[in-house]
């Protein structure tokens, strides 16, 4: 039992979030670079070494250069092991950001420097504070041209509600970008040049009181720059306290640039220290602490075709508590059966590696034959668990679907249905007809673009997408209503969802409140249910 909670205390699940083009998946690169699980750091969109961000494995997120799913990438460090959720940062996929951040502990926060707290951020971190985690700020592209930092800090506190702890200090930006001030250990770190930050590169590290030292590697003017920002610094920010960080009120805040390595190590080490062990979660039998309780885990997110080869599709669930070996049975309890779990494997983003065990803490991919939902829970056969289930946000871009060629009406129906079922856009029918015509819903309307183009290239299915004026949708509470003698108003329209519930879709905010007035006792609301 020792060895099992030593394992799973050495874990650390993250989530790393932030608006598109901060350097979030640059940044999670560099961490694999300094776990060593990968040799040569290649920019995402850099032409240096022509390489693809290591988390991006769907073709449109290579040819885009952006993050379209969550990836999930565990590597050892310093004797932690780390898994990192890489999230989409475009807000059109926020949905998908938020099912992530059900499976972490924690959250890094990437902001760059010169842009400060973007629209997405807020929103990314509105759902962090719903979760209530841990989160660790990383100020990213300093070695680009960036505004005040002092500015910056009053701006995450004003736009985000966080109070801010700079745990270092950056010393110039852009070109005069000469390293970072360490507040704790009271020493400048400076960089030499890390080969476009393909390597880790090596550090030189000058105490504070060593002034000619200083002044030989920053020069006068900056070391004035830094003395003054150290005493305004000290007088003006909070006080570090690791109890406020751990309930979600103070983030620590770093800085760096991840393109050139300058920072992320130290970011990293300070990082592990602060952020927690698997935390307890809470189930319908109360809290499922991670080291006393059996296996148990959450499916939180599920992702067809990974392997355009197999055309499968998987589960990744997070594993809450206890130790899950190869071979062992489980139960489902949404589909109540008891089962062993089908290759189970540890992904780095498009490559996978069978797993014999894994921990509290580890996120596990299975092969799902379609039996799986977001939210499931799995625990041993002879225990009942049920973990809280993951909220559907409601759709705020609707469109009708016609696939192209009517010969090809079992690839649409499977594709469209596979895809629905990842949770990145939610169907509905016409209420008395069947899958001849689709509503397709979805939070951002880039989604409808992913969906285009996954069909194509994943089912080789084309169709034309007719966008639909509506823009709010009801979910009807009501077990035992007559959906043909319902009354609402001209621009309403009835259809139902996957699971045969009723639902009505609205233009304006006005018709739901007629609708409402004409059929007493009417119950609709704004959630989906299970």
């Amino acid at each position: 039992m020792s060895n099992y909670a030593e394992e799973i205390n050495k874990r650390r699940t993250f989530a790393i979030i932030s608006h598109p083009d901060a350097g979030k998946t640059t940044l999670t690169e560099k961490f694999l670079l300094y776990g060593g699980a990968i040799n040569m750091a290649g920019s995402v969109k850099g032409k240096a070494t022509a390489k693809h961000a290591v988390s991006d494995w769907m073709e449109i997120e290579k040819e885009r250069g952006i993050s379209v799913t969550s990836s999930v990438l565990q590597f050892e460090y310093g004797g932690f092991c780390i898994n990192i959720l890489d999230t989409p940062g475009h807000q059109d996929f926020s949905e998908d950001t938020y099912r992530t951040l059900m499976a972490a502990d924690s959250a890094v926060m990437v902001i760059d420097a010169s842009k400060g707290v973007e629209a997405q951020t807020r929103k990314l971190f509105k759902v962090c504070v719903m979760r209530k985690i841990p989160i660790f700020t990383f100020i990213n592209k300093m070695d680009r041209d960036a505004g005040d930092m002092f500015e910056l800090l009053d701006e995450i506190e004003r736009e985000l509600g966080i109070a801010t702890c700079p745990m270092n200090w950056p010393i110039g930006s852009g070109k005069e970008f000469k390293g970072v001030y360490d507040r704790e250990e009271q020493c400048v770190v400076t960089y030499s040049d890390t080969h476009k930050g393909t390597q880790g590169g090596a550090t030189t590290i000058i105490p504070i009181s060593d002034k000619d030292k200083l002044n030989e590697y920053i020069g006068q003017r900056l070391e004035e720059q830094l003395f003054e920002e150290i005493e305004l610094l000290d007088g003006a920010s909070a006080e570090f306290d690791l109890e406020v960080v751990r309930s979600g009120d103070l983030t620590p805040v770093f800085f760096g640039s991840a393109l050139t390595n300058f920072g992320v190590e130290i970011f990293l080490q300070h990082f592990l220290k602060m952020t927690t062990t698997p935390l307890p979660r809470k189930a319908d039998i109360g809290l499922i602490d991670p080291v006393e309780n059996n296996f148990s885990a959450f499916v939180f997110k599920i992702q067809a075709n990974m392997n355009k080869a197999h055309r499968d599709r998987i589960a990744f669930m997070r594993i809450c508590s206890g130790k899950y070996e190869a071979s062992m049975e489980v139960k489902h309890i949404q589909g109540g059966k008891t089962m062993r779990l089908s290759q189970p494997q540890q992904i780095m983003a498009s490559e996978r590696k069978m797993l014999e065990e894994a921990y509290a803490g580890d996120i596990i991919g299975v092969f799902d034959p379609g039996i799986f939902s977001i939210g499931d829970t799995l625990c041993m056969p002879k225990e009942q668990i049920e973990y809280e289930g993951i909220p559907t946000f409601a759709p705020e871009h609707f469109a009708r679907v016609r696939q192209m060629d009517t010969m090809k009406r079992k690839q649409f129906v499977k594709g469209i249905t596979q895809i629905a079922q990842e949770g990145a856009i939610q169907i509905f029918q016409e209420f008395n007809t069947g899958m001849e015509e689709i509503i397709v819903g979805v939070v951002g309307v880039l989604q409808f673009e992913v969906l285009k183009y996954r069909l194509e290239n994943e089912y080789n299915v084309e169709i034309r997408l007719e966008n639909l004026p509506y823009e709010h949708i009801r979910w009807v509470e009501n077990k035992d209503i007559d959906m043909v003698k319902l009354t609402g108003t001209s621009d309403m329209k009835k259809v139902k969802d996957m699971k045969g519930h009723p639902l009505l879709l609205f233009i304006n905010q006005w018709s739901i409140g007629m609708t409402l007035e004409r059929n007493e006792g009417l119950i609709l609301s704004e959630f989906g249910r299970d």
